[in-house]
């Protein structure tokens, strides 16, 4: 059970279109994790979810009438909106986004929306064109000035048949982003990790071969840069280096961009003494011996170039064996395509850390590149298996896992 949804109040407003039935699935979702929710089902919504679905998942009336008198007198539109510790707003249509951004209070949904004095955290949904058009990114720009909080939408296959941005997020990258809500509060000023130098790895690394041509793998960075951006929002000083990414620096992170193995060994050791190193880049096993000087040209008929390649710095076994400047907590990440545990178990000893975080990078899992992963924790304590998750919640999660730890170790002291 998720302790940042333990006991919070959601107010879920429900709008119209087809991913409407993915609120289905966040409301069990938000009460197993210890959550308690109350649905404004809007009419258009309604047309895809029925109220007894929604009321039986959540456990509590659905609300949908801004002029039902049997509500008005159990509980006013006034305090249900304030009432609840924060409103989610999934889907949240075209129509539903432009009526928020006008200060429009038509129906119920929209005024609570214009009532309530706190949070609102909204999950667009909506065609491509629709979320393209210049008025709907014109409401969007509008709703982010007044402190709406935005979750997706994502890219990919349409109900209408098109293809592009406007799919609603995923129940558990919204989950995700309603316990992010919850942790800024819970170490808003607090900083429980206010002392703790933290070292991160992350990203890829590129090997060249040729000054047009490297080896690398499908590391996007996403995992490392969120473990970044979770510890640093608790308070600890973090160092970030990053092989090549798309990704944005982390607010108030350090970060050191490298391209190689050996130019990332460098920087971390450079980074060092810290209290925690997490190595979660996947770094290039080998890179070639020599990397040529000029383009390397494909001449007809002669054979392809052999490449000789040479082991390149195993960066996570050399924090783990330092005998000056060890981190107290080292951390690694085990990418793994079969018996994930047992190879994680078996490169925890052999690389001397203290943690492995295993994951399976199968092509058929999306970890690579994409924005869930699934993952266990190895430790010498023993294993935890944490379910499917937005890498910013694995992030928020191991944050939490450090936490306790020195915690822990300070008590011990």
């Amino acid at each position: 059970m998720s302790e940042a949804l333990q006991n919070r109040r959601i107010l879920l407003i429900v709008g119209g279109g087809i991913a409407a039935y993915k609120c289905l699935e966040l409301i069990r979702r938000l009460r197993d994790r210890g959550a308690s929710v109350r649905v404004v089902l809007t009419s258009a919504g309604a047309e895809f979810v029925t109220p007894l679905s929604v009321g039986t998942l959540s456990g509590d009336k659905v609300y949908s009438d801004l002029f039902d008198l049997t509500d008005t007198a159990a509980i006013g539109h006034i305090e249900l909106s304030r009432d609840a510790d924060l409103l989610v707003v999934a889907p949240a249509t075209a129509d539903l986004m432009a009526k928020m951004a006008a200060g429009l209070a038509s129906d119920l949904a929209t005024t609570l929306l214009l009532a309530t004095d706190k949070k609102v955290l909204i999950a667009p949904a909506m065609n491509v064109r629709m979320w393209e058009h210049r008025a709907t990114q014109r409401n969007l720009e509008q709703l982010m000035a007044d402190g709406i909080h935005i979750v997706g939408p994502n890219e990919g296959d349409m109900a209408c048949g098109e293809y592009g941005p406007g799919r609603m997020a995923e129940p558990a990258e919204i989950i995700a982003a309603i316990e992010a809500h919850f942790s800024e509060l819970e170490f808003s000023g607090a900083q429980p990790l206010k002392g703790i130098k933290a070292l991160i790895t992350s990203g890829p690394t590129h090997e060249p071969i040729d000054p047009v041509r490297y080896l690398a793998n499908r590391s996007s960075g996403k995992q490392g840069h969120a473990i970044a951006t979770a510890l640093a929002r608790m308070g600890a000083d973090v160092t970030l280096v990053s092989g090549p990414t798309n990704l944005a620096n982390p607010a108030g992170v350090n970060v050191k961009r490298v391209e190689t193995a050996r130019e990332m060994l460098t920087a971390c050791e450079a980074a060092l003494p810290a209290d925690v190193a997490i190595c979660a880049a996947a770094v290039a096993d080998w890179r070639v011996d020599v990397d040529a000087t000029q383009k390397i040209k494909k001449e007809p008929g002669a054979e392809a170039p052999a490449l000789k390649l040479v082991e390149n710095p195993d960066i996570l076994a050399t924090l783990s064996r330092l005998t000056k400047n060890r981190p107290s907590l080292v951390v690694g990440f085990a990418a793994e395509t079969e018996k994930v545990v047992e190879h994680a178990v078996a490169k925890r000893k052999r690389k001397g850390c203290d943690w492995i975080v295993a994951n399976d990078v199968s092509p058929e899992t999306g970890v690579m590149g994409g924005e869930l992963n699934t993952v266990h924790l190895i430790t010498g304590e023993g294993q935890e298996d944490w379910p499917l998750l937005p890498k910013q919640a694995v992030a928020e999660r191991l944050a939490r896992s450090i936490l306790a730890h020195f915690e822990k170790k300070k008590a011990k002291a």
